[in-house]
């Protein structure tokens, strides 16, 4: 096992717009080669009150991009006297992932609202093209998930609908792909603002002859006697 590669969040991270905003989501395992270096990671990052980043690939990679992103937007927004679109927020994060594609291995997914467009997705893959999507979803587990959403996916979905589908195809990601897991953060953005929400992994729906957990350590911690141990 080596515990000197790189951070990678071998990931599924969704964007899906619905009739008012836009639902954003993504499981929360991060690995360093074969080992979870950490089960409970965000991969959505807030650039503006109104924009969302949904990260995959390099944590490094995306974290910096984020980071500078989020710098260059807070100048904006107060140079403009408003908030930002997410159409300047895509533009920058293609700008940088275009201007470092020999260095950077990172894919992401934008999504946002503005007075202007109203809920917006836009996919930016590895290399840096910008892709204005109704959906989108990237990382590893979305290998097994472009089948399901030409079927499920359509347009002018309610926000109950969009956050319904987002959770089932992290779901479904999680019981497929290795290198997805952990819990299913979302993030709903719309012109009533930004709605988070988290749903633990023992809570999600069980797919393709997932056993349940069992005996877990976390359960038996939480069962065991508060009394210290004697020996």
């Amino acid at each position: 096992m080596d515990l000197d590669a790189p951070h990678s969040m071998g990931t599924t991270i969704i964007g899906v717009t619905y009739n008012g905003g836009v639902v954003l989501g993504a499981d929360s395992r991060t690995s360093t080669g074969m080992y979870v270096a950490n089960r409970a990671s965000d991969k959505i990052t807030q650039l503006t009150d109104n924009v969302y980043l949904c990260r995959s690939g390099s944590a490094a990679d995306s974290q910096i991009v984020s980071d500078y992103v989020r710098h260059f937007l807070h100048q904006h927004t107060i140079q403009l006297g408003q908030p930002s679109t997410v159409k300047v927020a895509a533009n920058l994060i293609r700008l940088f992932s275009y201007n470092n594609k020999d260095m950077l291995q990172t894919g992401l997914i934008v999504g946002g609202w503005d007075k202007y467009e109203g809920g917006k997705i836009y996919g930016v893959p590895l290399g840096g093209t910008l892709l204005d999507l109704p959906f989108t979803i990237g990382g590893s587990g979305s290998s097994y998930l472009y089948g399901f959403f030409d079927q499920a996916w359509k347009a002018g979905m309610s926000q109950s609908e969009a956050e319904q589908l987002v959770v089932k195809a992290v779901s479904l990601a999680i019981a497929r792909d290795g290198a997805s897991g952990g819990v299913v953060r979302t993030v709903t953005i719309n012109s009533d603002g930004v709605t988070r929400k988290f749903f633990p992994g023992d809570e999600l729906p069980l797919w393709h002859e997932e056993l349940e957990a069992r005996d877990s350590l976390l359960d038996i911690l939480s069962s065991a006697s508060p009394d210290p141990m004697v020996s």
